[in-house]
């Protein structure tokens, strides 16, 4: 299994956007396959789960309650941690429309993102907020149907950024170095910070608790979650001598669509209060040798807009080691959702967690070399 994973929306492909086959991507990255529609919308297995309800026609009704007239084509896009789709308007572009998965996020901190990435927008900054639904409500950009809160983008295609390209990543740095300058004025009062408690002890408690873990290997696991866990708090991540921002938060490629020579980023969904470089790590792929290379080409970037404190650097395998806990555990806490088996058919199997052990001890040997420096010796 890959260190460098995305917990909300794996897998998560962009298409280019001259695509024309039967493959269609949204503003935010995700892909939907045509065959496979009908089965994310209406399968029989979505029974005790709050999306069973989301048929095809309640789409299309929430999306004609803010006054659109649906032409009744709609795309389901793989985005397992809400729902989302592409329905088409009569007489105008298709719209991207997202159902927020209930009781995850309060209604004050799906504004709160609203806010931040319009507050992005409005400096020019190349993000996809939100369209006004009904600008005389308290909540202007966010909706309610069928106990659904929705939001609606508009649709914009891209394709992925290339990591071994160093002038997209130097543009790279420079536009996340732009988002962080803004969003170090832009305090969250709502968001969740970004914690070790929460991404890792808790995480780590919720699968042991919950009997996830097979019983022959409860020992070994939680020896080297316990190991991994020490590492992680030994490099202080959300220590205050880290200036703690407000970020993407989830800011892997598949958030990043590349359009125009200009990278724009999408899915805000999980912007969170942190380190600056929660934003960067994941940008990196390859050896020691090629990380060096994209990191100082981004940071160099980066450095245009918004200073980058190298002390950081040592946060990127904490960092990583938090995102694989957090990825275990938020399949495990989805799983009653019908469409991650489906979905995730490797998961919770008995090769899953012995994998994933072996996962954590790399990733302890990891934790415990020298991090990335500017300079290389």
């Amino acid at each position: 299994m890959p260190t460098n994973i995305e917990p909300k929306d794996m897998p998560n492909v962009i298409a280019n956007d001259t695509n024309t086959g039967d493959i269609e991507d949204d503003n935010r990255g995700n892909r939907a396959e045509v065959d496979k529609v009908d089965s994310l919308l209406t399968t029989n297995s979505l029974i005790d789960h709050p999306y069973q309800v989301l048929t095809p026609d309640v789409v299309i009704d929430a999306v004609e309650s803010t006054g659109r007239l649906s032409d009744a084509c709609i795309l389901a896009l793989n985005s397992y941690e809400n729902r989302v789709y592409q329905v088409g308007v009569e007489e105008s572009e298709p719209v991207i429309v997202k159902f927020y998965r209930p009781n995850r996020w309060r209604v004050e901190q799906i504004l709160e993102e609203h806010d931040f990435t319009q507050q992005l927008y409005d400096l020019e900054i190349p993000v996809v907020p939100p369209l006004v639904i009904d600008e005389h409500s308290d909540t202007p950009t966010l909706a309610r149907f069928n106990d659904f809160h929705f939001a609606i983008y508009p649709r914009q295609g891209g394709r992925a950024p290339e990591l071994d390209n160093l002038d997209h990543l130097y543009r790279l740095g420079q536009a996340i170095g732009r988002i962080h300058a803004a969003g170090a004025a832009f305090p969250f009062k709502h968001r969740v910070p970004f914690t070790v408690q929460a991404f890792g002890h808790a995480n780590v408690a919720y699968l042991l608790d919950n009997q996830f873990i097979p019983m022959d290997l409860v020992p070994a696991y939680q020896s080297i979650a316990s190991e991994v866990l020490a590492e992680i708090e030994r490099n202080h991540p959300e220590s205050k001598q880290y200036q703690q921002i407000s970020l993407h938060g989830d800011c892997h490629p598949g958030n990043v669509l590349w359009r125009n020579d200009s990278p724009h980023f999408v899915d805000f969904d999980d912007a969170m209060t942190g380190p600056a470089i929660q934003d960067l790590w994941m940008l990196l792929s390859g050896d020691r040798v090629n990380k060096q290379k994209q990191l100082s080409e981004i940071i160099e970037g980066y450095d245009m807009f918004h200073s980058f404190d190298v002390r950081e650097l040592k946060l990127i395998e904490p960092l990583r080691a938090m995102r694989v806990l957090n990825y275990s555990a938020w399949l495990a806490k989805r799983w009653d959702d019908p469409a991650f088996p489906q979905s995730f058919p490797w998961f919770n199997t008995p090769r899953y967690w012995s994998e994933h052990v072996l996962e954590l001890k790399e990733l302890l040997s990891a934790l415990q070399e020298m991090p990335l420096t500017m300079t290389e010796s």
